[in-house]
């Protein structure tokens, strides 16, 4: 159950969707494509991360991510925790790349730490609970703000965080309706406590 196989996004093309995230981050096996079933308006109630190493990996993705149709939402930037920037995608998806460096080591590279998925939740400690009782153990916790899960060598981290803060974070209002038109591909179906839903992972892509 702790494991997370991909995410599967909703978009309007899943070709389009598919050329969009090689050329933008390099993402392949991460993420899967399905046609959009329900319409969302604003807030989706998530953001995706990509962690990298120093500023340069952040600049070069973010880079690449514009020059093949994504909107700047943050330019990149240091803060107290380090540097990135947030862009959205052509389908709508938030993503945020960033590093704790603040100074980089070497030339810029096309490689990632991880992908992270931050799901804003309205209540943090009962979210916490649930994804504890469903089998996840926490790595990282401040308080009601944010908690972070184990994810060993799984390819998705999984995070959450409040709604509020990340739509912050990200540079957009919180207010959203509809589907989150965000799936996340695991051992067993179930639906979190803010509506977000996991289905069972297969081997097979889910492109139409």
């Amino acid at each position: 159950m702790t494991n997370i196989d991909s995410i599967t996004l909703e978009v309007a093309g899943t070709a389009a969707a598919e050329r969009f995230y090689s050329a933008a981050f390099g993402l392949t096996t991460q993420l899967r494509f399905r046609e959009q079933q329900q319409p969302s308006t604003g807030f989706r109630g998530y953001t995706l991360s990509l962690t990298v190493a120093q500023p340069a990996d952040v600049d070069s993705l973010l880079g690449t991510a514009v020059e093949a149709g994504a909107t700047t939402l943050k330019p990149a930037a240091k803060s107290m925790w380090g540097y990135g920037g947030v862009v959205q995608a052509p389908d709508g998806a938030i993503w945020k790349v960033a590093t704790s460096a603040k100074k980089n080591t070497g030339p810029a590279t096309r490689k990632f730490d991880a992908v992270v998925l931050l799901l804003g939740v309205q209540d943090i400690v009962a979210s916490k609970k649930f994804y504890t009782d469903q089998g996840f153990t926490v790595g990282k916790a401040f308080g009601r703000m944010y908690v972070e899960f184990d994810a060993g060598s799984n390819p998705v981290k999984l995070a959450l965080y409040r709604r509020k803060a990340l739509a912050k974070d990200a540079g957009v209002a919180p207010e959203g309706t509809g589907a989150h038109r965000i799936a996340v591909n695991a051992a067993a179906p179930f639906t979190d406590p803010d509506g977000f839903a996991w289905e069972v992972a297969t081997t097979q892509s889910l492109d139409a």
